[in-house]
């Protein structure tokens, strides 16, 4: 049996990148080493460079194939398996074959070719592997119809990214290296986008990522290898869910800082019943909130045996060091036990073990006792069952003495045991086993009615059953109180994840918390206190005056936090009160959970509020501070010049003549159009400041709207070249403004585009939006500068007065906004810049809106 070939695979983000040239690139290297390569399949797509190195390679010749009145060419797979080549080079791995083929898809043909022991060189782009064909149609809008499964690339044995930059592949576009000159312009404003080829290479890069994790961890596993391999620094610190993880917390991270930027990964150990070990839930909720602030992961794991569930998950990470604290045992424990940092640091082989000293070191305090399991009545219950359900029975077995044996009767009075057991817990049951014993040496053994037994054999039953009797209480009792711990972990957890989950969907809003805390422990009401300022001291928690409510859900609401019949305080300016009923300790933990996530929703919102009230005012401020400006200094340029032409009209002693006194008359009339124009855009911009401009929305196609705006902008408009197609959807838009922004933004690839090279305007529509883009060949904007051009008063160092304040593409954005589009600026290829005006599609009825 043939050895199966090896498959090397090109894995591109895009069409262009090289996928192709870089396989036959390889092919040739391969030639040179004396290797057997033909060409099966290559596909060229008319690239000079591409077919160049094509040209001195054996190639098979390809197969017809006719389907439907069309004669197709495919790859000849029985050609090349009767060839026999070391190596073949097989094109787009994904290609689907023409119906009546052997194989329905390319890599079919190809597994044919490996199982043959040849080893292939093939190529495929990431938007066409199957569990991403959906993500990538949401980016580009456009849907990929031949897939491959992704198995089928991860078992290829090499896979090697082609890569290259946005900019760069989009200059490759525009020189006409990758599609002919009549496909440029739609596949630039379409999906070879900047923003498009970004999140594809992305996308690859992330899934080759991945691949290169797996293969790393294969190789370990099948090679048996345990030890830590230093390809990344990973930091693993363990909590332990006290006061003291914040500490281990900050130290591990700044190790990992120190490390370049080593992961970190924060590891909390359960028992291996998934219980939770810690009574501090609120500690390590608010430790987890701590990891993921300094750009770690929480993770828990479960284990009987702490310091090998430690080292378990972090040779399962590679982690490299490992963050502990410092033994809390006193010197006595320490003697018996060497605690879980000593054993840890003992069993840690080549993972590096920091043992970190905190303010609980030597602390240790003595567990308290266990809370009875079972309810009072139940206990109640098995105690009467014990007293005077235990004396009945024997007396009911007692008339059968005679026919019973000993053993038959001890059968039946463990079964009774098992059901106090059962119903009570192992403290009755232990006072019924003894009075088992009592009542059996009483009635069954002789001499009868003594406590003198004088069969040896059966002194030796009634201990056997006084054994078997506290054994089975035991288990019984232990039984029940794991179900029950069980029964509460669960609940503990489904609110937790209810909780995280809030977390995640962006719950952030403090009443539903609130509301959710009150349904979830059936209270009448949660109120949520901060302190006014200047009251401090744990006797202003019965003042009202110095408290007051943030939020609240229920409807009796507590007036302080110390009216409720639970307060739990977060700080010293922070209270949560509940009222309804007392909470058990385990409730507590929950509680404090949510109110120390209420406390970070409230921080949230007033960071949010205020990050919201500082750009507003300093938006005012510079809005204010350029508009002094522009009113002392550009508004008296048009000013000036239409009051000296009014000056000159006015001069009654002849000294202009006719075509000078209407060269005034023109002066005059262009100052004050442009005085107007400007006027119009401050009163605008303020409107849009102020949320209070008008917008009347109806269906509009492009091509109504962008000739008046040219015609607005006069004889210099005449050469700009149009190219909008006639199936163009209508955009939802207010006519009006739509003028406005085309005359701002026409106007200015107008003003720096050469005189040989007028702007361009086109339009294409995709994902629900109508895009409309101003294409100019002018000097550009470097890339730091592109939305400063959208800032008022901003002309990026232009001085020219006579092209205006800066105010034009200020409000295109914010009027393409007030219709719910957007404004944005590309670089155009070879130099120059695209403005891009996106509008939502018009097939929705009219309406009128104010902002």
């Amino acid at each position: 049996m043939a050895t199966r070939g090896v498959l090397r695979i090109y894995l591109g983000a895009a069409p262009g990148v090289g996928k192709t040239y870089a396989a036959l690139a390889e092919a040739h290297r391969r030639i040179e080493r004396g290797t057997d390569v033909v060409v099966g399949f290559v596909e060229t797509h008319g690239r000079a460079a591409t077919a160049r190195l094509v040209e001195d390679l054996e190639v098979v010749p390809r197969r017809t194939a006719t389907y439907r009145g069309s004669t197709f060419e495919e790859f000849d797979v029985d050609a090349t398996l009767r060839r026999r080549p070391e190596v073949a080079i097989v094109d787009e791995l994904a290609h689907t074959n023409v119906p009546g083929s052997p194989n329905e898809k390319r890599w079919q043909d190809i597994d044919d070719l490996l199982s043959a022991g040849i080893d292939v060189i093939s190529t495929v782009n990431i938007q066409h592997l199957e569990s991403l064909n959906d993500v990538v149609a949401s980016i580009t809008g456009v849907p990929q119809r031949e897939t491959v499964p992704d198995e089928v690339v991860r078992r290829a044995d090499q896979v090697e990214l082609a890569d290259m930059a946005p900019e760069a592949l989009r200059r490759r576009m525009v020189h006409g290296n990758i599609y002919p000159p009549g496909k440029i312009d739609a596949a630039l404003s379409n999906y070879f986008r900047v923003g498009n080829l970004t999140a594809l290479r992305e996308l690859a890069l992330l899934w080759l990522a991945d691949k290169v994790e797996a293969q790393l961890s294969k190789y370990r596993h099948d090679k048996d290898i345990d030890a830590t391999w230093e390809s990344r620094e990973r930091v693993v610190v363990a909590l332990s869910g006290g006061v003291e993880g914040d500490t281990l917390i900050r130290r591990a991270s700044r190790i990992a800082a120190r490390s370049g930027g080593a992961d970190l990964k924060a590891v909390y150990v359960t028992g291996g019943d998934g219980l939770a070990l810690s009574k501090h839930t609120n500690h390590l909720a608010r430790q987890r909130s701590l990891v993921e602030s300094m750009g770690g992961t929480f993770h828990e794991v479960i284990g009987d045996d702490v310091p090998d569930a430690l080292l378990e998950f972090a040779r399962g990470v590679n982690a490299t060091q490992l963050v502990l604290g410092a033994s809390r045992r006193g010197r006595l424990a320490r003697l018996f036990a060497q605690g879980v940092g000593v054993t840890t640091s003992a069993r840690s082989g080549s993972i590096d073990v920091h043992l970190v000293p905190h303010e609980r070191v030597a602390t240790g305090r003595r567990v308290r006792a266990n809370k009875p399991v079972l309810s009072r009545r139940r206990r109640v219950a098995a105690y009467l069952m014990t007293v005077f359900g235990l004396p009945l029975l024997i007396a009911a077995l007692r008339p059968f003495g005679e026919d019973l044996s000993l053993s038959s009767v001890i059968l039946v009075v463990l079964t009774a045991i098992m059901a106090i057991a059962l119903t009570g817990g192992v403290m009755p049951a232990l006072l019924a086993a003894v009075g088992g014993f009592i009542l059996m040496n009483l009635f069954f053994t002789t001499p009868y009615h003594t406590l003198v037994v004088s069969d040896r054999e059966q002194l030796f039953a009634l201990f056997v059953f006084v054994l078997l009797a506290i054994a089975g209480a035991t288990l019984v009792n232990l039984s029940a109180r794991r179900a029950r711990a069980a029964a509460r972990a669960a609940a503990e957890a489904h609110t937790l994840a209810g909780l995280a989950g809030s977390v995640l969907r962006g719950g952030n809003r403090l009443p539903d918390l609130l509301e959710q805390l009150r349904s979830t422990f059936t209270l009448s009401s949660v109120t949520f206190f901060e302190r006014d300022e200047g009251t401090a001291g744990p006797d202003e928690r019965h003042d009202p005056k110095a408290w007051r409510v943030v939020a609240a859900a229920g409807s009796t609401r507590c007036a302080s936090p110390g009216d409720a019949d639970v307060d739990i305080p977060i700080g010293d300016d922070l209270a949560l009160a509940l009222s309804g009923r007392t909470l058990e300790a385990a409730d507590r933990r929950i509680v404090e959970a949510f109110a120390v996530h209420a406390a970070a929703a409230l921080r949230q919102n007033r960071l949010t509020e205020q990050a919201s009230t500082v750009r507003r005012l300093s938006e005012t401020d510079k809005m204010r501070t350029a508009l002094l400006a522009a009113v002392s200094h550009d508004l008296r340029t048009p000013l000036a010049s239409a009051k000296a032409s009014l000056a000159g009209l006015r001069d009654r002693h002849g000294r202009y003549s006719a075509a000078q006194r209407d060269e005034l008359l023109e002066t005059a009339d262009e100052s004050l159009n442009r005085l107007d124009r400007l006027v119009s855009n401050l009163l605008d911009m303020s409107r849009l400041q102020a949320d209070s401009l008008g917008v009347h929305r109806v269906p509009i196609g492009f091509e109504e709207a962008v000739p008046p705006a040219l015609e607005e902008l006069g004889p210099e408009a005449r050469d700009v070249r149009l190219s909008i197609p006639d199936d163009l959807p209508v955009v939802s838009a207010d006519p009006g403004l739509l003028e406005r922004i085309l005359v701002n933004v026409i106007g200015n690839a107008l003003r720096f585009s050469p005189e040989d090279e007028p702007p361009l305007v086109t339009a294409s529509a995709h994902g629900g939006l109508v895009e409309l883009r101003v294409i100019d060949s002018g000097p550009g904007v470097s890339g730091e500068d592109q939305d400063l051009i959208f800032t008022p008063f901003q002309r990026l160092g232009d001085r020219d007065t006579t092209s205006g304040v800066g105010l034009g593409l200020a409000l295109s954005r914010g009027l393409a906004e007030a219709m719910g589009g957007t404004l944005t600026v590309e670089q155009t290829p070879g130099g120059g810049l695209t403005m891009v005006l996106a509008l939502p599609d018009g097939s929705a009825p009219s309406r009128k809106e104010t902002m």
